[in-house]
């Protein structure tokens, strides 16, 4: 049987009869849009991450746009960031007409390093974005500490961590601003696009929420110039079904985690480190291995699915060419984006599954390229 690298089917066939009344319940109300589900949504997430306030929106990369206005990034400012993640978290920054500025990662977590950031901080500097990458947290003390020394906006991009903890915190609480995706691969995942703004501010919450609706608090009277970036009821009553489920789900995966670790157990494989401050939620469990692509197209042929996040850093897409990086200059993300593969995982995985996976990638390591 072919083991693809998220079964949604197998989900849904769990959840059908509360997803299937929860859409039932939205469609005989007739309404679809900022509606109750939302309201009660905005409220469990708040409450869930430990913050005064949440914010639903159109998508992931929506809350980061709408959050970093809300904090003040507009043109010609400049934004850090790590290069070594997906392109909407600098996307963002540069739709607003500021700057991305990469620094490069910790090769053992693969999250910026914050040794790094010091030194690309310049008067244009007004934030930085951390990156909670395949559902693990940032060095957040480290950041933070950057962050009030020089003033900056610090906005946790969560998309891939929902439920991850750093020193017991929930990731999304410990900055000025967290932003969740809510798109179907997440460990919390709807039916199509969404995402969340969560923070103790008052100011961004009322400016996010400002701002998602076309910058109107009342219909026809627009305060700012905003945006139609509002998550619908209909998702919003599906991720209230699985949110109960989040914790059981994010167990599970921290289980097949550690068999993976137990049946990979080779030096010619670099293993996921979880940092002893961390509780990772392992939206991918990703590993670093030589002859990457031959590996993965020796998975592909048994009927196994893999993933590359990601194969080429930011810094070196078409996009940012201008940018003038030279090569080498940010050589950790450039050496980890052609040896991380990243492994099926779910809540739904079995452990036969993990041991099959992990028997055929050991084997497919001792033949010739």
């Amino acid at each position: 049987m072919p083991i693809p690298m998220l079964d949604l089917k197998t989900e849904y066939r769990f959840l059908k009869k509360e997803i299937d009344n929860a859409v039932q319940s939205v469609l005989k109300s007739g309404h679809f849009i900022l509606g109750p589900e939302v309201g009660a949504l905005e409220e469990s997430i708040a409450k869930y991450c430990h913050t005064e306030f949440a914010v639903g929106v159109a998508s992931g990369t929506e809350a980061l746009h709408l959050a970093l206005i809300a904090c003040g990034v507009g043109k010609g400012d400049e934004v850090i960031t790590t290069p070594f993640t997906f392109a909407a978290t600098a996307e963002v920054v540069s739709h607003l007409g500021a700057l991305p500025v990469f620094v490069d990662i910790d090769h053992k977590n693969f999250n910026i390093d914050p040794k790094r950031i010091a030194s690309k901080i310049t008067k244009r500097t007004r934030a930085i974005i951390p990156v909670h990458l395949y559902g693990q947290a940032a060095d957040m003390d480290a950041i933070l500490e950057i962050g009030r020394k020089n003033g900056l906006k610090v906005v946790e991009d969560c998309a891939q961590a929902m439920g991850a903890e750093y020193k017991d915190n929930k990731v999304g609480s410990l900055g000025d601003v967290g932003c969740f995706s809510f798109y179907p691969a997440k460990n919390l995942g709807c039916y199509g696009d969404g995402g969340m703004v969560v923070t103790s501010d008052r100011d961004i919450y009322q400016k996010v929420k400002l701002l998602r609706q076309h910058g109107s608090e009342e219909q026809y009277n627009h305060k700012v110039l905003g945006f139609n970036s509002r998550l619908d009821e209909i998702q919003a009553a599906i991720l209230r079904v699985k949110l109960k489920y989040l914790d059981e789900w994010n167990n599970k995966r921290r289980d097949m985690a550690k068999l993976y670790n137990t049946c990979l157990d080779s030096k010619d494989i670099i293993l996921p480190l979880e940092e002893e401050y961390n509780r990772h939620v392992y939206n991918q469990y990703t590993i670093r291995i030589k002859d990457r692509d031959h590996i993965r197209e020796g998975l592909k042929s048994k009927g196994i699915a893999s993933a590359v996040h990601y194969p080429i850093p930011l810094h070196q897409q078409p996009i940012y060419k201008n940018l003038s990086f030279v090569e080498g200059e940010l050589s950790v993300s450039e050496r980890v984006s052609k040896e991380v593969l990243s492994l099926p995982i779910s809540p739904y995985i079995s452990p036969e599954q993990v041991r099959e996976i992990s028997d055929c990638l050991i084997e497919l390591m001792t033949k010739p390229n």
